[in-house]
């Protein structure tokens, strides 16, 4: 028998298999194997800006400047250690929840039963199954005694499938009940699991929203840059200034203008987002997926597992004339009963749940430990078939052991029912049977009305009858002789606070989608209960359909999250902008093509993400609008200067100087500030919205003139007055720059503690201002003057002005509503 898997799969000929499998030598679905040290630096140093950088270092060497070739070869090699090593932790971080997956496989080799680890298993290996096991390869069943599979994570199927001797069972698949034998037919890159590992390795990561931002500004600002710093070239050329002397005001400038501190800043951001994040249980696989989360603007998730707890619960018993509910913790056998209608306790009740423990399969174990939770071995759904008789008083194994089971027609997707025959003690025979209720109900019977009203309610519905015979008639038989005793209705139950989750989704901006495969009416039902709209569930989905929906919400302009745990989600966890695995539940396959790893399987830890990803795309737009308003003042300062009788407003070391100060440890300090208050309580940007956008351009570039303008102020008074004016100058452009990382800090509770990092950045970088004009041989190295009390004070007063303009401005903003980010 064909698995439906294969149809989907068949394309990768027999040939090309069998080619593969020769050249595989273990079983093992090898996930890509990380980049070298080579090629991790050569992506850090791909980054436009440092392409900039890397420019103007060549330039310092050629004309043997080997102080700014120092400086600007420690920015770069500070930006590249950084990116490296959080990219290596990521790998680590990935590599300790591979111990997750299934470890070994009983095999029989010459004879002889061993437990080999799973990727030793080769093409002819015989492997034994029994419940919990997951198929290690895929195999040719010989033998199979009761033996049903959970395909979910390859086909996602979420009820499981019988086999018999003769079908296959494929790699990645679990048992969940009876056990079988087999022989293996194809292991690694050849078996079920590999062909779908093949096709999430055809989907290409897409950049994420912050890079493709990035890219853009990095390029932008590296051309206006380049081309600004040759206009001062030039203006200082055609005035009459050395050539040489000129050229390195231009690098000088060049070096300043540029943002060169972004890389290591948006690195360190994320990597503390990423730190942050794995202390709440979200493991980043790609670093710049931390701030992806910021974006989104669309959640796709699955129903069972994730909106709901993923253990079946038998919620009501339907009686003809009684409705009894049901209720009980996980597969625990203790619970509460109570009659919602008909009579108090009627004895069919009893009768019922003894039929649910005949015709079932499920074992109830008891927890290991004093406090656990119960366990089961079986269908989940027999097992809490079997939970629910336990709390209507009926105990599982005397039960059995009174009516010994005789024979069986086992569970078939195409009759839809399971019947089984037992001793009657009392002499004669007892068959019991559960299935689908338009199967196993005569037409016109009123539980069919209740089945679907149930049915429409969210539950899943089966009818229980049974009938007595002296003697066993033959199978064929038996359906037509079972009388209706009842109704069972499952449920798999809503995950604690899910509507209260996906409320602060929606008030975020998120959308929030349902796509699963089951019943549409369950999907709706389950829907309702948590906030979802109708129209945002996507019901029988098969994996295919995934790809479909994600590109159309993508064409439409969505940045899309997506959930998963199968092998079956893992192409679409790639093409999603932003995939999300789950640790626990989930399969190597998927984990290995999302982007964020859920260590506790919960949707809240989502949310969790999303704010931190707000957070440190705010933070980085607080750097550029700190940093950028500081390099577009010095170009402005060098290019006024000049007509203002200034003919060099700052030498190159006092360039560097200033640059070096502002861009260091504030520039690190503001990509590590809080979150702003109600963070989540604002819609996400616009997914096209430029990173300069939403009126931050327009903020740095007048921040950068009111800059420029009081540091040409006191440039000018100081010739004017026959004072150091070119060291008053340096000192209001330095002082000023710090005044506005202060003003732009995050606005989390108004406490001081939230930016201890930042006040100590911006002390010790004024305190090194000041040294530059105190310190007699910092002096000689930057080229200042010593300067009056008066002066000092003067240039303190004019540099607070921007940071004291800024913070005024930023309450009156912020007293209008705001989006975040």
């Amino acid at each position: 028998m064909q698995r439906p898997l294969d149809t989907r799969l068949e394309g990768l000929s027999t040939v090309e298999a069998r080619r593969r499998q020769a050249s595989c030598g273990r079983n093992e679905v090898t996930p890509p194997r990380p980049p070298g040290l080579v090629r991790r630096v050569a992506g850090q140093l791909s980054d436009p800006l440092i392409i900039v950088l890397l420019a103007a270092m060549a330039v310092t060497v050629l004309l043997a400047d080997t102080t700014d070739t120092i400086v600007i070869g420690l920015v770069i090699a500070l930006n590249t250690t950084v990116g490296v090593i959080q990219q290596v932790r990521a790998d680590h971080a990935v590599a300790a929840l591979r111990q997750l997956a299934a470890p070994t496989a009983r095999v029989v080799r010459d004879g002889r039963l061993s437990q080999l680890p799973a990727a030793e298993v080769v093409p002819g290996d015989v492997v034994r199954l029994a419940g919990g096991d997951i198929v290690p390869a895929d195999l040719r069943l010989d033998r199979a005694d009761r033996f049903s599979l959970d395909e979910a994570a390859l086909t996602g199927e979420s009820v499981p499938v019988p086999h018999e001797a003769g079908d296959d069972a494929l790699a990645g698949t679990v048992v969940v009940a009876g056990t079988a034998q087999g022989e293996v037919t194809a292991t690694g890159p050849a078996s079920a699991l590999g062909r779908i590992a093949a096709l999430v390795a055809g989907q290409p990561r897409r950049r994420t929203p912050l890079q493709r931002r990035l890219v853009g500004l990095g390029r932008a600002l590296g051309i206006a840059c380049v081309a600004l710093s040759v206009v001062v070239l030039a203006v200082g050329v055609l005035r009459g200034q050395p050539w040489a002397e000129m050229v390195l005001v231009a690098v000088s400038l060049t070096v300043a203008a540029v943002p060169e501190s972004l890389p290591a800043v948006v690195t360190i951001a994320l990597a503390l987002g990423a730190y942050r994040m794995a202390r709440r249980a979200a493991i980043v696989r790609q670093l710049p997926a931390v701030e992806t989360l910021g974006s989104v603007t669309l959640l796709a998730t699955d129903k069972t597992g994730t909106l709901t707890t993923g253990t079946m619960t038998c919620d009501r018993v339907v009686l003809p004339d009684t409705v009894v509910a049901v209720s009980g913790n996980g597969y625990a056998p203790t619970g509460t009963v109570s009659v919602l209608h008909g009579a108090s306790r009627p004895a069919q009740l009893d009768r019922l749940a003894r039929d649910l423990v005949l015709c079932n399969d499920a074992e109830l174990r008891p927890p290991e430990a004093a406090g656990g939770d119960w366990g089961a071995v079986g269908d989940p759904m027999e097992a809490a078939l079997a939970a629910a008789a336990g709390r209507l008083g009926v105990a599982v194994e005397p039960v059995r052991d009174r009516f010994r089971r005789v024979a069986e027609i086992g569970f078939d997707t195409a009759t839809r029912r399971m019947i089984t025959a037992h001793d009657d003690p009392d002499g004669g025979y007892l068959l019991v049977g559960k299935g689908a209720p338009e199967v196993l109900l005569p037409p016109g019977d009123p539980l069919l009305d209740r089945a679907d009203r149930l049915t429409r309610g969210g539950y899943r519905v089966l009818a229980v009858g049974d009938a007595h015979c002296d003697t066993l008639p033959g199978e064929d038989r038996w359906p037509g002789l079972l009388a209706p005793r009842g109704l069972v209705a499952l449920t798999d139950p809503i995950r604690p606070g899910m509507p209260e989750l996906l409320d602060r989704f929606h008030r975020a901006g998120i959308e929030v989608v349902m796509v699963t495969g089951d019943h549409p009416a369950t999907a709706r039902a389950v829907a309702r209960q948590v906030g979802i709209a109708d129209d945002a569930v996507h019901a029988r989905s098969v994996p295919e359909a995934k790809m479909d929906l994600i590109a159309g919400w993508q064409a439409a302009g969505q940045i899309v999250a997506m959930t998963g745990d199968g092998v079956n989600d893992a192409p679409a966890l790639r093409r999603a902008d932003i995939g999300v695995a789950m640790g626990r539940g989930g399969t190597e396959v998927a984990r290995q093509a999302a982007d964020l790893v859920l260590a506790d399987d919960e949707l809240a830890t989502v949310g969790v993400a999303v704010e931190e990803g707000r957070r440190i795309y705010a933070n980085i737009r607080r750097f550029l609008r700190y940093a950028l308003s500081g390099g577009l003042a010095e170009i402005l300062v060098m290019l006024a200067g000049p007509a203002l009788g200034l003919a060099v407003p700052l030498l190159p070391a006092q360039i560097l100087w200033v640059n070096m100060l502002t861009h260091g440890l504030p520039g690190v300090a503001l990509g590590a500030e809080p979150p702003d208050r109600d963070l989540l309580d604002a819609p996400p940007r616009p997914p096209g919205e430029a990173i300069l956008g939403a009126g931050l351009g327009w903020r740095v570039g007048l921040t950068g003139t009111l800059i420029a303008l009081l540091s040409l102020a006191a440039g000018g008074w100081g010739a004017a007055t026959g004072r150091p004016w070119q060291t008053l100058l340096f000192l209001v452009l330095g002082f000023a720059q710090l005044g506005v990382a202060l003003a732009v800090r995050a606005r989390p509770s108004g406490r001081d503690e939230d930016h201890r990092a930042l006040y100590a950045a911006v002390a010790s970088s004024a305190i090194l201002q000041l040294a530059a004009v105190t310190v007699p041989a910092l002096r000689e190295l930057l080229g200042t003057s010593p300067v009056s009390g008066i002066e000092l004070v003067g240039c303190l007063l004019l540099g607070a002005v921007p940071g004291l303009a800024l913070t005024v401005a930023g309450r009156l903003r912020r007293a209008r509503p705001a989006r975040a980010g």
